[in-house]
């Protein structure tokens, strides 16, 4: 194959990626507004909005932090900011183990740095995409390159509009998280067999946020019902 057509190939996959992400980065908008508009009431400034963002590039542990968040930088608690954030994002280290089948055995190096880019909602497109047998790293790369600035614009966006929007929730924006991950489930539905360890990880999520204190839940639901699933498909395969 020429030079050109892996080329042609490989930035046809990159607009495929951001195209397929276009639905649920209607929704990450949402709630990169959100965000925005909380993080400058707990008075972060717009430089560091644009840096965390950059850098964390992780919804939900910028929303834990955004909890911690003192508007006193001496008083800022470092270490349980960063514990949280840890915990919170915990599930990548399953999340991205399955797109390793993307890279090539020289790759891992390329594949690990890539992981950066990677959201819920571009992991879950891609690996829909890869169950087809459609999945390449650079539709991969084009999905999360669009969430990325996406998210950058619109936490960006937030703060200077919070001024305005004094109430998320009253234009339902705080249901834009919610709207998301039912969007992915819904397009990850393949039948009645995701049915169980679905219902199991949300079973222990809900026992672990009644239990125990913090973001430990989002830990606990996804190993639980990540085992779930493995032990239903191995009695399937067992059958």
């Amino acid at each position: 194959m020429s030079t050109l057509a892996i080329s042609y190939r490989f930035a046809d996959q990159l607009y495929a990626g951001a195209r397929a992400c276009l639905p649920v980065c209607i929704s990450v908008a949402a709630y990169g507004l959100v965000w925005g508009v909380l993080a400058r009431g707990a008075g972060l400034s717009l430089v560091e909005v644009m840096l965390m963002s950059g850098l964390v590039f992780a919804g939900s542990a910028q929303f834990v932090a955004l909890d911690l968040w003192t508007a006193t930088p001496s008083a800022l608690p470092i270490g349980p900011l960063i514990l949280a954030a840890l915990i919170v994002n915990l599930r990548y280290l399953l999340l991205t183990a399955t797109l390793r089948p993307l890279f090539r055995p020289d790759q891992q190096l390329k594949g690990a740095l890539m992981m950066g880019v990677v959201s819920d909602e571009t992991w879950a497109i891609t690996v829909g995409e890869m169950a087809r047998g459609r999945g390449t790293v650079a539709f991969l790369l084009g999905g999360g390159i669009f969430a990325y600035g996406v998210w950058m614009a619109t936490t960006v966006t937030g703060h200077m509009l919070g001024s305005a929007i004094d109430d998320p929730s009253r234009y339902g924006l705080d249901f834009a998280f919610t709207a998301t991950f039912l969007a992915l489930l819904l397009g990850m539905w393949k039948g009645r067999g995701d049915l169980l360890p679905w219902l199991v990880a949300a079973l222990a999520a809900i026992v672990s946020a009644k239990l125990i204190p913090g973001s430990w839940y989002i830990l606990i639901g996804g190993i639980v019902g990540s085992l779930a699933g493995a032990i239903a498909e191995s009695r399937r395969r067992a059958d």
